[in-house]
Formats: structure tokens, sequence, C-alpha cells
């Protein structure tokens, strides 16, 4: 299992669209990450940033986010979930969310 932690920004416009729709998403998109082995994701906000917590249990994390942005619910989803979003500024080139790295774990 893969812990992976991730940070983007919401437009401080958006906020409240962007909680309506987490109020309630979609089975779809649940059934697509199910399938593409996420587990345990979580979605924090402070102030104008999210903060998204996910576990992989799969083996290849890049065909699984293949399989996933490749789903139609999904497809959906993003085009109404993306334009609430501002990216990190120092997200690496092709992320939409910025990964981040682990420095501490307690289990």
């Amino acid at each position: 299992m893969q812990r992976m932690a991730m940070v983007i920004n919401v437009r401080p416009e958006m906020l409240e669209e962007y909680r309506r729709l987490h109020a309630e998403t979609w089975p779809g998109v649940l059934a697509a990450l199910r399938r593409a082995h996420v587990r345990n994701y979580s979605i924090f906000l402070k102030d104008h940033t999210l903060f998204g917590y996910l576990e992989y249990h799969g083996q290849d994390w890049d065909a699984d986010m293949v399989g996933v942005a490749a789903d139609p619910a999904t497809q959906r989803w993003w085009a109404l979930t993306d334009p609430c979003q501002d990216p990190w500024p120092s997200r690496a080139p092709g992320e939409w969310w910025a990964r981040m790295e682990p420095v501490f774990l307690m289990e």
C-alpha cells in the first residue's frame, strides 16, 4: 500500500460549489477510483487550500490513473470540479494536484 498526499487551491468564488459537489460525490466517480485501487481518499480544506490524502493498493499507479481519466463519469465530474481549482504553482509538469513528499509516519 502506498500513501499519497497532494495539494491544490480552490478558487474563493467557487468554494461553495466545490463543497456542494463533494457533499454528494457521484457513485460512478467513486466506483472508478475503487477500480483503480484507491482507498481511504479524503480531501481537507484550510482557507483556500485543499489537501488530499489517499491510499493506493494497486501495482501500477500510472496505468490505473489512465483508467480513471478514461471513465466517462469522471470526465464529466472533472468538467465541474476543475474550474473550481487553481493548481499549485510548483506542481510538477503534467500534474493537476501537486504531489507531496512524505516526511513522517507514525503507525
